[in-house]
């Protein structure tokens, strides 16, 4: 099968919706240009009236995306970087996240809000580095954090057609990333994680750009020491398949975290907290998360490291959590 890079894989996605529907439009910051990618080609396919470069002003071009979804077009909304989002959370968190359930499901709000180069690359310092998926779960959002280049052209197929809002984080370690994609359309149903990697004695729940440390590492400690990692990819954070993870958990009895928001209150608390209420019994050593700090990303490159969880952090907590016996 051919292979696409994650940026590629978007831009299918996108091709071939805005193709079958033509209620379907994108807007946002230099977006005709498509100078990363995943939006180039789709003014000359599609035209001005459905490719839109906007003002810089995400409040403004956030709530016309809830008119246009009102009115019954399906809008993506493109948000350069995930701090953007912030000026915008009106029309996200007060207006949009809460519309349809206030005028009592008399109407649907079909968006799609792309989140571009979140998390952090290296240097990008305090405004520049947020993963604030926790923020928009919390809000009541639709969430999706595809892992692969697969999984971001048919998570994003199916966020356009959802009925709700969505939000699609593109992670920025993540858009380099390059795997088999289908050339045909396809959807990834939301709410079905994955097990990336099979194992029998630690799960290791990865999300996002993680998901790659992540089955690097389990594999160094199967040659190293033994150990059997399974890997399990949540893909979509809201809704969440809490299934999946009980039953992995359940098999291993013992599970680290990974995951690149907040210690407090980030989504590994989240995650933590459902295996504290629905897998106790199962479980035969201490929840383990390996997180970001409760700091702003610092711009220094070594301060940045001490603050992001890493590869040999995961590898010192799936030792700790495998020498709990399960005897």
């Amino acid at each position: 099968m051919r292979q696409l890079r994650f940026l590629q894989a978007m831009n299918e996605a996108y091709r071939q919706v805005m193709a079958e529907d033509e209620s379907v439009m994108i807007l946002g910051e230099d977006i005709r240009g498509g100078i990363r990618g995943e939006t180039k080609g789709l003014h000359a396919a599609f035209g001005d009236d459905r490719v839109l470069d906007t003002p810089i002003s995400e409040a403004a071009f956030t709530g016309f995306a809830t008119g246009a979804a009102l009115a019954g077009l399906r809008p993506i909304v493109q948000f350069q970087v995930p701090s953007l989002i912030y000026v915008a959370f009106d029309q996200l968190v007060n207006q949009a996240a809460k519309m349809r359930l206030m005028l009592g499901g008399q109407a649907d709000l079909p968006v799609t809000y792309t989140i571009m180069v979140s998390g952090t690359r290296g240097g990008n310092a305090g405004q520049h580095s947020d993963n604030p998926y926790p923020y928009l779960v919390h809000a009541g959002f639709k969430v999706v954090c595809p892992s692969t280049a697969y999984d971001a052209k048919g998570l994003m197929i199916q966020a356009i057609r959802e009925q709700d809002p969505v939000v699609f984080i593109a992670s920025a370690m993540s858009l380099p990333h390059k795997g088999e994609v289908p050339e045909e359309i396809y959807t990834v149903p939301l709410g079905k994680g994955q097990v990336r990697r099979a194992g029998t004695d630690v799960t290791v729940v990865a999300v996002g750009h993680l998901v790659p440390e992540a089955l690097a590492v389990a594999e160094s400690l199967s040659e190293k020491r033994g150990i059997s990692v399974e890997v399990w990819d949540p893909r979509t954070l809201l809704p969440f398949d809490r299934d999946g993870l009980l039953e992995s958990v359940r098999k291993t009895g013992r599970v680290v975290i990974y995951d690149d928001t907040n210690r407090s209150c980030g989504y590994a608390s989240e995650i933590s907290a459902i295996l504290g209420e629905h897998a106790f019994s199962s479980l035969i050593a201490p929840i383990k998360r390996i997180t970001r700090a409760d700091i702003p990303l610092p711009y220094n490159p070594d301060l940045e490291a001490a603050v992001l969880p890493s590869p040999m952090q995961l590898e010192q907590a799936i030792c700790s959590v495998w020498s709990y016996s399960k005897s």
